[in-house]
């Protein structure tokens, strides 16, 4: 059996690490594409605790809002119409305001007073070359929302900020700051200010701000090039496992899987594993990929099994090694962590020439998913 296991606890864990790393700072708290794979309904009360959650569509603004989220949503990309604009007016969401014709809405149809959407992100561009306005037109939407009423939260978004040496991130950081303080003394005193994600609010302490927006490290996975999970102390909020489906003792000499890449060197038992890429497991490993074997009939089990993922992933299975594991131990239907503790999906990501985040958001809707 495929099984998703989500830990709110985890999730909340992350979260207070966060606000440990930014205790000055409110927190948007990322939960767009389905809360990087792991499902909004599970995460939100999980995050409680947060200031407020980012989203990328009005779809996932509004399903936040019926499952109960009454607090702050920000939609990161603004809204894709004025339709949409409307909308968020209705069930109080704050927009990013990133060019010009949702600037035109926004000034068009502003909000009652006491809305939420009366709140909105300007967007500067920094340096990523998405989305925003530059300085100049950053300087010039933000007097005509002043004047309309609005309350601003100047925003942008680093594009090396895993790597803190990066030249890009002082020029960016310079560049944000200048205008916020531009800001600060022409147009509103008021004007607040968010720069940092994940990475930015490890890597850049100082530049806080009012507002960061973390995301992957509320999931645990490490923001950064330098720092693992565990060094951060953050703890992984997923489980994917599976279960052993076969046994078999391949030949000295003979090949598994498509495309017969892997080629035994010696007489190997090996053991096949209900779970491939329809599942969301990569279908492209380096070698060094491998899955645990657990020990015990649960996943808190400290004993577990090494054992590397040999052939080419399949679509609904893998076949792993387990000739280091005691033949004693009886292997038909055991679990089989694919990330988690051990392996983390930091690690599975590196064997498939990835990030984290791409591996649990594509993760697909066969796994039947839990909480822990």
């Amino acid at each position: 059996m495929r099984t998703i296991t989500i830990k709110p606890k985890a999730i909340t864990h992350n979260l207070n690490q966060v606000k440990k790393l930014a205790p000055q700072s409110k927190v948007l708290a990322m939960v767009k594409s389905n809360a990087y794979g792991h499902g909004v309904a599970a995460v939100l009360p999980a995050l409680h605790q947060a200031d407020g959650i980012g989203v990328a569509t009005l779809t996932e603004a509004l399903e936040a809002r019926q499952l109960g989220w009454d607090k702050t949503i920000g939609l990161v990309e603004g809204a894709f119409t004025a339709d949409e604009w409307q909308q968020a007016i209705e069930h109080d969401i704050s927009c990013v305001i990133h060019h010009t014709p949702q600037l035109h809405w926004a000034l068009d149809n502003v909000p009652p007073a006491d809305s939420a959407t009366r709140v909105v992100w300007l967007k500067y561009n920094t340096g990523m070359n998405r989305l925003g306005f530059n300085a100049e037109g950053v300087m010039s939407a933000a007097k005509q929302l002043h004047e309309a009423g609005y309350q601003l939260i100047l925003t942008t978004h680093f594009a090396n900020a895993d790597n803190r040496d990066h030249p890009l991130n002082a020029r960016q950081i310079q560049r944000f700051t200048d205008v916020l303080t531009l800001l600060r003394e022409t147009v509103s005193a008021e004007v607040k200010g968010s720069l940092c994600n994940s990475a930015g609010t490890v890597n850049f302490s100082e530049y806080h701000y009012d507002w960061v927006r973390p995301g992957i490290i509320l999931y645990g996975s490490s923001p950064v090039i330098d720092k693992s999970a565990q060094e951060l102390d953050l703890q992984p909020a997923m489980d994917f496992s599976a279960q052993i489906i076969a046994l078999q003792t391949v030949n000295a000499n003979d090949a598994i899987g498509y495309g017969s890449r892997w080629i035994a060197q010696q007489d190997t038992r090996t053991a096949l594993v209900s779970v491939g890429y329809g599942d969301g497991y990569p279908r492209v490993v380096s070698n060094d990929a491998y899955v645990s074997v657990i020990d015990a009939d649960n996943t808190d089990s400290t004993q577990s099994y090494p054992c590397a993922v040999i052939g080419r992933v399949a679509m609904d299975m893998i076949v792993i090694d387990v000739s280091k594991i005691p033949k004693e131990l009886p292997l038909l239907n055991r679990k089989v962590i694919l990330w988690g503790e051990a392996p983390h999906v930091d690690e599975i990501a590196s064997h498939a020439n990835t990030i984290s985040y791409e591996l649990l958001c594509r993760l697909s809707i066969r796994p039947a998913r839990t909480q822990a």
